[in-house]
């Protein structure tokens, strides 16, 4: 593989680590802002909620772990990367914050 190639890889992998991260930062905020509502208003929407952030921080700590392996093991890459899973992930951890970062501006306000 060429180096060129390779570092555009790993910097790729970066790039998912930071978004990932973000994201389950972002996650947490929202889980921390609807446990302080649930325990004012204990309404079964605010608890539908926060099974909604407990999943999804699941979710990503899951993903941005797989999304880490190539730096904590060493993986040969064969083949084109595009048809890789890091690809697809970053592209939808990227949506995924910037719709994070949306619901916890109006949930912020």
């Amino acid at each position: 593989m060429p180096t060129s190639e390779l570092g555009q890889i790993i910097v790729m992998v970066y790039v998912a680590l930071a978004v990932g991260i973000a994201n389950i930062c972002l996650l947490f905020g929202l889980l921390h802002s609807y446990w302080k509502t649930y325990k004012e208003v204990k309404s079964g929407f605010t608890i539908g909620l926060l099974y909604f952030a407990s999943v999804l921080i699941l979710q990503n700590i899951v993903s941005t772990i797989f999304l880490a392996f190539p730096l904590i093991i060493p993986i040969e890459f064969n083949g084109p990367e595009i048809g890789g899973p890091r690809l697809p992930l970053l592209l939808i951890n990227i949506v995924q914050l910037v719709a994070l970062t949306i619901l916890f501006k109006i949930t912020r306000k």
